[in-house]
């Protein structure tokens, strides 16, 4: 358990979506996810809420991301990230992320600013008091703007099962290729009821955390909103898992089977 919130960073990181500039979400969308270990052990929860707003000029959708522990794992392993994003409102390109995190004592106090005509990141480790820049890929993302990029850019409509997208992603103070196989269609039972997804599956690094480099599951809505209702993961030890419960301000209808 002492990676639960790496679950939850990657929840941030779900995709897909239809053309560019038909937006798939809109300011006032929120999601709140609920955690279980194992099955039947409540673990936590998440939100992610859109906001509008400007920065140094230039307009800006700015996403705060929250993951909490609770229940009786709050007891033994406390746990309390929160992640914002500030990406251009028409190009979805990152300007600035902030990651701030306390699990279990272990903390991080990390802002980057985004270069992306010198291709460069500026990151100020506030805990550590170091700033350091790094060289960046092209088109880059941050790990919260990611999910509304391939929301807004990732076209599903002719999707065939064994496609794989990539995406160049900076996280903490390296680049990273975030991988997403899509494992086909398939109707999920929801709290909500049967919903029509897509379902993926993420390449994720085997070691201490996950069973192996595919022991991620997801699944997102099959409509227009391209919404994170899923996500199941198997551990080194035990298991997770984070179900869509609450949600409001959609940009589109949201459409349940029975």
């Amino acid at each position: 358990m002492k990676k639960l919130t790496l679950i939850i960073a990657l929840f941030f990181v779900i995709l897909s979506a239809s053309a560019q500039e038909k937006y798939a979400f809109q300011e006032g969308e929120w999601f709140k996810f609920k955690m279980s270990y194992s099955g039947f052990l409540k673990a936590g929860n998440a939100t992610l809420e859109v906001k509008e707003s400007k920065l140094n000029g230039k307009e800006v959708f700015h996403v705060v991301g929250k993951g909490w522990t609770s229940g009786a794992i709050r007891w033994f392993f406390k746990v309390k990230d929160r992640y914002e994003s500030y990406f251009d409102k028409h190009t979805g390109m990152p300007y600035k992320f902030i990651r701030e995190i306390d699990e279990g004592g272990h903390t991080k106090d990390i802002e980057i600013e985004f270069d992306h005509k010198a291709s460069l990141a500026h990151v100020n480790n506030k805990k550590e008091k170091k700033k350091e820049t790094f060289t960046i890929e092209k088109n880059v993302q941050d790990m919260v703007s990611a999910f509304y990029y391939l929301r807004n850019n990732y076209n599903t409509n002719a999707i065939k099962e064994g496609d794989v997208v990539s995406l160049n992603m900076f996280f903490d103070e390296e680049n990273y290729n975030f991988r997403l196989k899509f494992l086909g269609r398939e109707d999920l039972n929801t709290t909500f009821g049967t919903i029509k997804t897509l379902k993926f599956r993420p390449y994720v690094m085997a070691g201490r955390v996950f069973k192996e480099k595919e022991s991620l599951t997801l699944w997102v809505s099959a409509d227009d909103n391209k919404i994170p209702l899923r996500i199941q993961a198997d551990l080194a030890v035990g298991s997770l898992r984070a179900d869509l419960e609450a949600f409001k301000g959609l940009k589109h209808s949201f459409k349940v089977q029975f």
